[in-house]
């Protein structure tokens, strides 16, 4: 149990670690820490999953990812997944469904084979598909696609339910949990370690915190004089109407969704002035409850999470360039959120060498669900002094650092 204390007439809690954010990310975390048998306090602005973590698509993929450690950790997090699903009280509705990537031109497919090529290489289940088997697969698709990649270990779930199984199993290992309690100060000692967490509620006294608020880390990290750099960045979604029929069966995105990911790919997709200008890729997600959703776009917009007209208008056009059929349904509404960005696309998963006993978990960008599971695993590993599961060193938040140094 925490230890209560009084101080200066306020009342005080006391907790072995207190994790800021109570998305998929930090109900991880907090999860994991609290089976650790930690004494565990999570701290959220909002309700658990009112962030990014409620503004998404909800898979576990590794086709999305390069070849290394993201992907690695992609991998095992959806094993970890398979466990969770079976062990915890509350369906977080996983699903083992695979995913396909398809490519629109030859260039595309070339570049393709050479990805797969080093990714079945490290070890992974990806093949190509040609356009033959892509409409066996997929028979709504386009049929001048040239073909695709096919991953069978790509998930899908419910992000709310993950989050709140998280939360729930946490509980009963002794996790508290403070929502709506707003962050103002974090205090550190005389020696500029972390000694307590100021909320508009309360104080909580700690020497340990994980910072994993998202798109906001960059706000709670300059309570301690740190800077993070993280921007948010924007992602907008369709939801259809109810359909009798199976428009995708499975995950299926462009392609060029990775291009657009990553800026250091040196590709140009021939798409339309509309399409270009919103960096919007095709990418549809079936649902338990017989709808879809349709995405994807990026773009650096800050904090606004409004529903733009011409970006919807984008989006759509896209998708019925690869699923005709999308013409014929319609569109009950639209959402958006921030991801956590990061130049170099890859979290940020250490302590701050700066602050002792502050640690950073953030910057997943659009990964946050498929690496949720060993990123709250390894957060208590470093916590616990023990080895992590992968060499995390190109995750350390000091790469800043040396980046600037250069």
């Amino acid at each position: 149990m925490s230890n209560f204390t009084w101080k200066g007439g306020g009342y005080m809690k006391s907790y072995d670690v207190i994790v800021i954010g109570a998305g998929v990310i930090g109900s991880s975390v907090a999860y994991h820490l609290a089976k650790k048998g930690l004494d565990v306090a999570l701290i959220e602005k909002g309700g658990v999953a009112s962030g990014t973590s409620s503004r998404c698509d909800a898979v576990a993929l590794i086709c999305d990812k390069k070849p290394g450690i993201d992907t690695e950790i992609g991998y095992a997090s959806i094993q970890l997944f398979k466990q969770l699903a079976k062990e915890f009280s509350v369906d977080f509705e996983f699903a083992s469904r695979g995913s396909l990537y398809v490519c629109e031109t030859e260039q595309e497919l070339d570049i393709a084979k050479g990805y797969v090529s080093q990714q079945a290489k490290d070890g992974y289940d990806m093949r190509m598909v040609d356009r033959n088997e892509l409409q066996q697969i997929e028979p709504y698709l386009a049929d001048d696609l040239a073909g695709g990649i096919w991953t069978e270990v790509d998930s899908s779930m419910n992000p709310y339910k993950l989050c709140y199984a998280f939360v729930e199993e946490g509980r009963k290992l002794g996790l508290e949990v403070y929502d709506y309690h707003s962050v103002q100060n974090i205090t550190l000692d005389v020696k500029g370690r972390v000694e307590s967490v100021v909320t508009d509620r309360g104080t909580f006294k700690t020497n340990r915190i994980v910072n994993c608020a998202g798109v906001w880390s960059p706000k709670i990290a300059e309570m301690v004089g740190v800077h993070i750099p993280i921007r948010p960045r924007k992602g907008m979604v369709l939801i259809s109407e109810k359909t009798p029929f199976k428009v995708a069966s499975q995950k299926v995105h462009e392609f060029g969704y990775m291009l657009s990911k990553f800026e250091d790919i040196q590709f140009k997709r021939n798409v339309s002035e509309l399409v270009e200008k919103h960096n919007v890729a095709f990418t549809i997600e079936p649902t338990d409850a017989n709808n879809f959703l349709v995405g994807g776009h990026r773009a650096f917009k800050g904090y606004n999470i409004s529903s733009e007209i011409e970006v919807m208008h984008a989006i759509a056009e896209r998708a019925i360039r690869f699923l005709p059929k999308l013409k014929e349904i319609n569109c009950i509404r639209a959402y958006a959120g921030v991801r956590p960005w990061v130049e170099d696309h890859l979290p940020i998963v250490s302590e701050v060498e700066e602050v002792p006993g502050f640690f950073i978990a953030s910057g997943h960008e659009g990964d946050g669900i498929s690496m949720a599971p060993i990123t709250g695993r390894m957060v208590t590993q470093l916590i616990a002094g023990e080895q992590t599961d992968f060499n995390i060193d190109k995750l350390n938040f000091s790469r800043y650092k040396k980046a600037n140094a250069v």
